[in-house]
């Protein structure tokens, strides 16, 4: 832990100190205390089955309430949906100790970036903010700089921190969210960097505050981590093994969401179909669903799927209809076996399939989103041409495609590759062609249809157009009384584009 001064108000002179020496590479070790440690892989790949304690009994210090009346907060998200659930448990507790949020840096006492470490262009763009509050801090030497997120968890970004970048004040994980305002309170008044960035993961604290973002969709998180170890993936290193929720919890907040006029739900994890295979009892995500259905919420999403975990149960449950929706984002990553297997993927082209298969014959309507990698270390033409076709056959409507990116730590970072950029860009350009073609052959098909869209707000580009989404995650745009903001409409579609659609409201029932 480090040292707390005695007195607050010489913060000023030594935060100024700092700025003076941030060039110098001496200053870890001689500027920073941390009880930071960083993970250990190897113990990270043996993880044993231990029991994971649930707190209900979370409250803020009592000095900290009230701590930042007057004051304002600014977190910066970057990455997944796990992020953004992150993101409003964070600026819940800053809400809870007297801070109110803003949108503008220069009106900030606090700032957060929450980061992504799953590829090196999310790492970049984070660096490259650091670089721009630099100045920020000149102006404003009281403010509290803070990064957290899964980057947080590597050893190799706490360092660069530390040597690049020592105007940071405070650097936590992905584990200790809930230690935020003790760490703002050692922040303030603390000679050093606060670093506390635990490697084995944490319990399951249930009360913590939320601040959502709006009150029409809700991100509700039932897991934490991943055991998958993928050997080209970092998260089970930054999120730590899986931990379910209890099956109560979940449905006593999916009931607080509905009763307080929630419209759509997205069930949260890492690999969030693998829910509940910690549990000491026989209970999985096709049951959890079963029970939320009961619920009477509109809408009911969940993400993300691995293909090993989608199973015949959870299926069943799904093609049940209701508020269940039929939107399955299934990422593949690549429709060659043997790049599947070097993957640690743990199926192949034909389990996948084969799982497809099911789900189009229970839910022959069931929209299929996925992920792609693309140039993974020494992946053929060959094998590039089988993700090609697998894309082709599944018919999926939309995908997130990506060059590989090497993540420090993880088995595929250590290997050779003999693939030139140029050719894996090439590839990335013909795969998005052929995703794009299907795009939109799909969204054609919703000419002339009449879809259900949950009204989400103005759209980006045009305020006097409201947007919305589909029960299968088709964006509509069209033209309407803002009053129906939150509500579900019905709507004509006379124009497709590749990634949204375009439509008129059907006003004879719609009360307005």
């Amino acid at each position: 832990m480090t040292e707390q001064k005695p007195e607050q108000s010489n913060t000023n002179d030594q935060n100024l100190d700092r700025l003076k020496n941030m060039e110098s590479d001496d200053l870890i070790g001689k500027y920073f205390q941390t009880t930071y440690q960083p993970p250990n892989l190897k113990k990270a790949k043996k993880r044993l089955k231990k029991d994971v304690d649930i707190h209900y009994d979370y409250d803020i210090p009592e000095e900290m309430k009230g701590i930042g009346k007057g004051k304002k907060y600014l977190i910066r998200t970057y990455g997944c949906q796990m992020n953004e659930h992150d993101t409003e448990v964070m600026a819940g507790l800053l809400t809870d100790m007297g801070y109110e949020s803003t949108s503008v840096a220069k009106e900030a006492d606090i700032i957060l970036l929450n980061t992504c470490a799953i590829r090196e262009n999310a790492e970049n763009k984070v660096f490259g903010e650091l670089g721009h509050m630099k100045s920020l801090k000149v102006e404003n030497p009281d403010l509290i700089l803070g990064v957290c997120g899964c980057m947080s968890q590597e050893e190799s970004v706490v360092n660069r921190i530390l040597k690049k970048h020592p105007f940071v004040d405070m650097i936590f994980g992905t584990h200790n969210i809930h230690r935020l305002p003790s760490l703002v309170k050692e922040a303030m008044f603390s000679k050093a960097m606060v670093v506390e960035v635990w490697s084995k993961e944490g319990d399951i604290i249930e009360n913590l505050p939320k601040a959502r973002k709006g009150n029409i969709k809700a991100w509700v998180n039932i897991m934490y981590g991943c055991d998958k170890f993928c050997t080209y993936c970092i998260v089970p290193y930054t999120r730590g093994k899986e931990r379910s929720r209890l099956p109560e919890d979940i449905i006593e907040e999916v009931r607080h969401l509905a009763a307080n006029g929630y419209k759509e739900i997205t069930l949260l994890g890492q690999n969030v179909n693998a829910y509940g295979k910690d549990l000491e009892f026989n209970y999985g995500l096709g049951d959890l669903m079963e029970e939320l259905s009961k619920i009477d919420i509109p809408r009911i999403r969940f993400t993300t799927s691995h293909p090993r975990d989608f199973d015949d149960r959870l299926i069943e449950v799904l093609a049940q209809g209701g508020n269940l929706l039929d939107h399955i984002h299934l990422p593949v990553q690549s429709g060659s076996s043997d790049v599947l297997r070097i993957m640690a993927r743990r199926y192949t082209r034909e389990d996948y399939l084969e799982l497809v298969r099911k789900i189009r014959e229970a839910m022959p309507n069931a929209t299929l989103t996925t992920d792609i990698i693309v140039g993974f270390p020494n992946e053929t033409d060959e094998q590039f041409e089988e993700t090609m076709t697998l894309i082709e056959e599944v018919g999926f409507e939309s995908a997130f495609t990506f060059i590989y990116s090497p993540r420090d730590g993880t088995p595929a970072a250590k290997w050779e590759d003999n693939i030139p950029m140029d050719v894996k860009k090439e590839r990335l350009q013909r795969l998005n062609k052929l995703v794009n073609a299907q795009s939109k052959e799909a969204m054609d098909a919703y000419v002339g249809e009449v879809v259900d869209v949950l009204v989400e707000g103005e759209s980006k580009k045009d305020p006097d157009v409201l947007s919305g989404h589909t029960e299968r995650n088709k964006l509509v745009n069209f033209k309407a009384p803002k009053s129906l903001i939150g509500q579900i409409v019905p709507v004509k579609i006379h124009t497709a584009k590749t990634w949204s659609l375009d439509g008129d409201l059907v006003t004879d029932t719609v009360e307005v």
